[in-house]
């Protein structure tokens, strides 16, 4: 099943390293199609279809100057990416918290020499 949804489109564009090392690139500023594919063993079309699904996914855009094709990172287009790693993040140090939390207090319950803090009481 093709990803529909704009999140999906954009991280599936980013699961190539080729994708994402072009927009590591472009961070610096603009570049033409043949700039870009300057640096990868693979051709200028590999090059200007991996742009393809960038663009599609909204992280890049592509304009004509004169005889150039320039590229861009479109501006803010990760930010949905972000906000969702970010919930994610939030959500995963909650629960990891509430495990520590948990270990702690059965580890007290099961050794009356710990503190309720998992330290040790001095002797």
């Amino acid at each position: 099943m093709a990803a529909t949804d704009s999140l999906s489109v954009a991280f599936a564009a980013l699961a190539d390293p080729t994708r994402r090392d072009i927009l590591r690139r472009l961070r610096s500023g603009s570049r033409t199609v043949g700039d870009l594919a300057t640096n990868y063993e693979i051709s200028r079309p590999a090059v200007s279809q991996h742009l393809a699904v960038l663009e599609k996914a909204g992280l890049v855009t592509r304009g004509r100057r004169a005889r150039w094709n320039d590229c861009s990172l479109t501006s803010g287009s990760l930010d949905d990416a972000a906000a969702w790693i970010e919930e994610q993040r939030a959500e995963w140090d909650d629960r990891l918290d509430r495990l520590g939390e948990h270990l702690t207090n059965i580890a007290s319950d099961h050794d009356p020499e710990t503190r309720t803090d998992g330290t040790q009481k001095e002797e």
